[in-house]
């Protein structure tokens, strides 16, 4: 086992970003140089739409993040982070120590909050906290205003250290931090308000829940995210609710400032769209954020899927669940970007492939959509991501009743492939020195391959058997058997259920784990390979790096394991756990997995696959369980669920593998993950592309510059709406 000191050092390291962590610039120019004069002012007010509502991550991450945010916008504002230096000097931090704060900013901003976008984690500054406070009293900032600064430090500075255990992860209740929910709400409250929200037929996906205790009885604010407070007109089922006991106030107003910007941007926006169903689009979105409208965003994705093969594609929202604790509510994001013609094509191949390749699905026809809608597919470059952080692709919209019948797209980014996926051989962990170089030349086309099948087939297929409000089912009741069984089918989802709301804290893992599984299958295809160009040698190489890479992630995944609660951090890396698992127990050599001792002297582990039994093996395994998975989301199974999945996820240091000191070895070598340095426009007469350099002072300058024009008034109102809430959290 590790010795103490080093798992010490190990596990505290956890909580600073490296100074040496990678930073990237996203490269835009030609794709921006391209657009006409319309277009790029089109993609102007959709960014600065998204990156305002962006901000209203800053509340839904933590309690201290706003805080922290204005506190280092004042900061830079000032003085750039060149010039700041000196003061660093001066107030007695070391090259390290001001590098190591820099960092932290970065930090900050790129994940749009003090917690990890990935992974959950907290993390603070790799430096004295007396250091900081030195810094920000020798800043211009505080010599300009010396009692705000001093009341901001005050506000956030205990937090923004504290390494206290319910602090170290976002979580419910005692498990972690989280703002989607006061501070007296458990899973009990979560469950409950969910079972009142089916009832009034609401969404969660731009609410919040904050409870209240009064004479013994529970009273609960259900809040939507909107410009107006409360008054005005707008279908939201707003007003006071008896539930159970207990008392339902469903207001709105939440974000209030940061959606009243959003709205007005996409107003503008609109000015400059390209056709009828942009601007019924943005129309719709704009009530949606005005009002607190699901049913609004609805409509607007409903013109969004229309829009077919836009130049300048885009979609804002409340839009993925990863971080609500319970997984039902959305956090803001909202990007800009720009379609890649080249790589579109290979794509929009996949997509007329589609029909085909769905039957080849391990479930039996009845478990698939009665009808394949072809969605749009696309390789864009990303000009704006707002949000905790950028994927490398997306299938939306996730409302599940739309993608069912009316269709959703798919888009990869290949301007954030370009960059996050690279990787250099004297970091790569884990693997046979026979395997890395073959890893490197491979992993990139590789993951282009599986990105493309997780989202359009992974995503995009499978049924869910739904009977209606009217009691009409979508399935034939008394012929579909369960394949597993060879029984008649005996769950569903009724009325208002959706996946969501049925599956709640294992939802996003298990459909995670599901589109991957559906990667890792199809891409045995030989027809699938050739789409994007790799015949023969090649095509087996792509296969073999593919299934080596979703292994090697498996074992990485421990990383965003924390043992004291027994919970995972992050859905992907759970569902490619499950998946490593799934594997070892196939057995025959398929998968080997043993702990080894480094040439440094510290604990390591070596992983390897034996591409002789992918086909034949690893096929057999894959096709086993991904039936599985679909049988029990088709029927709602969710006891079922529950066990296969949390089974297969539990981390122990019993059986064939001890993952739990796996875990601390993973810990010792894991290497952080990038950040994105993004662009801003502005429009000067005509619209420029301002670009950074890719490092922590980059990135930093590009956030100071975002909100140059009102930074001040956003300040404040970033400010006062975190005021509003502070006592909920305590």
């Amino acid at each position: 086992r590790l010795s103490p000191q080093l798992l010490f050092t190990m596990v505290d390291s956890q909580y600073f970003l490296p100074n040496d962590i990678g930073i990237s610039a996203l490269d835009c120019t030609e794709a921006f140089r391209l657009l006409s004069p319309r277009e790029k002012l089109y993609a102007h007010y959709l960014s600065r739409s998204a990156w305002y509502g962006g901000l209203a991550v800053l509340l839904q991450t933590s309690p201290e993040s706003a805080s922290i945010f204005v506190l280092l916008q004042r900061l830079f504002r000032k003085q750039p982070a060149a010039q700041l230096e000196s003061m660093a000097t001066a107030a007695g931090l070391s090259p390290e120590e001001y590098q190591a704060f820099l960092v932290y900013a970065a930090g900050l901003y790129a994940n749009m909050g003090n917690y990890k976008s990935f992974g959950d984690t907290k993390f603070i500054p790799n430096l004295p906290q007396e250091k900081l406070k030195a810094l920000v009293w020798q800043s211009q900032a505080f010599q300009d205003s010396p009692s705000e600064m001093e009341a901001l430090w005050d506000s956030c500075s205990t937090l923004l250290f504290s390494l206290e255990d319910q602090q170290k992860q976002l979580g419910l209740g005692d498990k972690g931090i989280t703002t989607y929910f006061s501070g007296n709400c458990c899973l009990k409250d979560a469950e409950l308000a969910q079972k009142f929200l089916d009832s009034k037929n609401l969404s969660a996906y731009n609410t919040r829940l904050f409870k209240n205790t009064s004479e013994g009885k529970a009273s609960y604010e259900v809040r939507l995210a909107s410009a107006v407070q409360k008054g005005e007109s707008g279908d939201t089922r707003c007003g006071k609710y008896d539930f159970e006991d207990c008392v339902f106030t469903v207001s709105r107003g939440d974000y209030a400032y940061l959606m009243k910007k959003v709205s007005e941007n996409l107003e503008k926006a609109k000015d400059h769209a390209a056709n009828e169903n942009q601007k019924r689009m943005l129309e719709e979105y704009a009530q949606s954020f005005t009002f607190g409208s699901v049913e609004a965003h609805k409509e607007g994705s409903r013109f969004w899927i229309k829009d077919k093969g836009p130049i300048v594609e885009s979609y804002i929202g409340f839009i993925e669940s990863y971080r609500d604790p319970f997984g039902s509510r959305g956090e803001f994001e909202g990007f800009v970007a720009v379609v890649n013609k080249a790589m579109s094509e290979r794509f929009a191949k996949l997509v007329s492939s589609a029909e085909v390749l769905l039957p080849e699905l391990p479930w039996p026809k009845d478990f698939e959509k009665d009808r394949f809608l072809l969605p749009d597919f696309t390789s864009l470059d990303v000009l704006t991501f707002a949000g905790s952080g950028i994927p490398a692709g997306i299938n939306i919209p996730n409302y599940d009743d739309i993608r069912q019948s009316e269709g959703f797209k798919n888009v990869s980014l290949g301007n954030v492939l370009a960059v996050a996926y690279a990787t250099q051989k004297d970091k790569l962990t884990f693997l046979d020195e026979e395997d890395k170089d073959m890893y490197i030349k491979w992993k990139g086309p590789s993951f282009e391959v599986q990105v493309g099948l997780h989202e359009l087939l992974g995503h995009g297929s499978g049924k869910l058997f739904v009977q209606d409000e009217k009691g009409t089912f979508n399935f034939e009741q008394d012929s579909v058997r369960n394949p597993e069984t060879g029984e008649q089918i005996t769950t569903w989802y009724k009325g208002n259920e959706t996946w969501d709301s049925k599956f709640s804290t294992i939802s996003c893992s298990y459909e995670e784990c599901r589109a991957e599984c559906v990667g890792l299958y199809l891409c045995l295809n030989k027809h699938v390979l050739s789409i994007f160009g790799h015949e023969d040698e090649d095509a087996e190489e792509v296969v073999y790096i593919n299934w080596l890479n979703m292994v090697r992630a498996g074992l990485l995944g421990l990383e965003f394991f924390t043992p004291e609660s027994k919970s995972w951090r992050q859905a992907h890396m759970q569902a490619r756990f499950v998946i490593l698992r799934v594997l070892l127990e196939a057995g025959e050599g398929l998968v080997t997995l043993k702990e080894s001792t480094g040439k440094d002297g510290r604990p390591d582990a070596l992983i390897t696959l034996d591409r002789s039994k992918v086909h034949t093996v690893g096929k057999a395994a894959i096709e086993r369980f991904l039936c599985k998975l679909q049988v029990i989301k088709s029927t709602a199974d969710v006891e079922g669920g529950r066990a296969l999945y949390e089974g297969y996820s539990a981390v122990s240091d019993t059986g064939s593998h001890n993952f739990l000191r796996l875990r601390e070895t993973v810990l010792l070598r894991k290497e952080a993950r990038k950040m994105f340095v993004q662009a801003n426009t502005r429009v000067k007469g005509h619209v420029e592309l301002v670009e950074y350099e890719g490092s922590a002072a980059g990135l930093i300058r590009s956030f100071t510059e975002r909100f140059a024009d009102d930074a001040e008034e956003v300040e404040a109102h970033l400010l006062e709406l975190n005021k509003r809430d502070a006592p909920c959290w305590c």
